[in-house]
């Protein structure tokens, strides 16, 4: 990483976001989705605010990936190509398949866009201007290991939003307790599926940015599946025992 660039204090500047971020959530809860209250100010249909708060981590990525020296070499291609993959589902696909009326706070929305846009920066330069790939890379343990995860990741993340989309018919706001999947093993296996996708894009970048996007992943996540966890438990007398929070048999 450059060592008298700007850039690293901004890498930083994420590590220390995760820090505070983890903090404050372990005893306030994003009030969003089923943890949705007042008191946050104005707010917005759930769809558009997940549409304007996800939107620049796809296409600002590119603006900025397009800026650096390596964005024409194969591997650097290979990590967008990765990064779209998740991003374009997140920003303009997963919105349009959300069922229900549910609104979130504008304020959430800003805060998720400025992260986004952060997060965004650090990674795009990164992989097209920073970090250095040869065609070798492409063979490497670290890289095929960290696409492998990141692939897991993305597909449980899918397959665990498709089966809370089936719980609700077309204009139900109603909770269920969700089954099959990942939800055999943990409340959170959608959470879970997007902390295991931006470990395998750390390893596979073998970056301190990953590594620090994979960091926020964990400390904004992990508090959040928590608090779904003792939601569940608080809301239905049959939920699962056995089931845990967010990581099977563990927490």
């Amino acid at each position: 990483m450059p060592t008298t660039d700007p850039y690293r204090w901004f890498v930083y500047l994420e590590i220390a976001l995760a820090v505070v971020t983890f903090v404050a959530l372990c005893f306030i809860v994003a009030p969003y989705g089923r943890h949705g209250r007042g008191g946050w100010g104005p707010t917005v249909p759930a769809r558009v605010g997940w549409v304007v708060m996800e939107s620049p981590a796809s296409v600002l990525f590119l603006i900025f990936f397009l800026l650096g020296e390596h964005r024409f070499e194969v591997v650097p291609l290979v990590f967008l190509g990765l990064w779209q993959l998740h991003y374009i589902q997140r920003a303009f696909v997963y919105p349009f398949l959300m069922r229900g009326g549910g609104r979130m706070p504008v304020s959430v929305m800003a805060m998720a866009m400025l992260f986004n846009t952060l997060n965004t920066w650090i990674n795009a330069r990164w992989i097209s201007e920073y970090g250095s790939y040869a065609v070798s890379w492409l063979t490497d343990p670290r890289f095929v290991i960290g696409v492998l995860v990141f692939l897991g990741g993305f597909v449980l993340n899918l397959s665990s939003d498709r089966i809370l989309r089936r719980l609700r018919g077309r204009g139900s706001d109603g909770y269920r307790i969700p089954h099959g999947g990942g939800y055999r093993f943990v409340s959170s296996p959608n959470y879970l599926g997007e902390i295991v996708e931006w470990t395998g894009w750390a390893i596979a970048t073998w970056s301190l940015a990953g590594f620090a996007f994979a960091l926020y992943t964990v400390a904004n996540l992990a508090p959040r599946a928590m608090a779904n966890h003792r939601w569940y438990r608080e809301t239905f007398d049959d939920y699962p025992r056995s089931r845990k929070a967010l990581i099977p048999y563990l927490i």
